[in-house]
């Protein structure tokens, strides 16, 4: 399968813009305390499935395309157990 240059600049784009996500999260992440395993697993299994995603649409690959898509919907419902899990125990504590 050949790629093109156009291919080739949307696929680095995108992976740039998915570190810079990560990295913007990263430093929000850091004010917060209280932060769990499932919040961050989450959200990088998240932005993993993004990159994923885009990728097999880029490169015309279904199968890469709907895996990413899972794993990106898998990582949105870890995260969001994650912010439950935060949001409890932050209740618990301000009782």
């Amino acid at each position: 399968m050949k790629l093109n240059n156009m291919k080739l600049t949307g696929l680095g784009a995108i992976i740039v813009l998915t570190f810079a996500s990560l990295g913007a999260y990263a430093a929000e992440s850091q004010d917060m305390t209280n932060i769990n395993k499932d919040q961050v697993e989450g959200r990088v299994d998240e932005a993993k499935g993004t990159v994923k995603e885009v990728t097999g649409k880029i490169l015309d690959d279904k199968g890469m395309e709907i895996e990413g898509n899972i794993q990106k919907n898998v990582g949105k419902i870890q995260s969001g157990y994650g912010d439950l899990k935060k949001d409890i125990k932050d209740t618990k504590e301000g009782e």
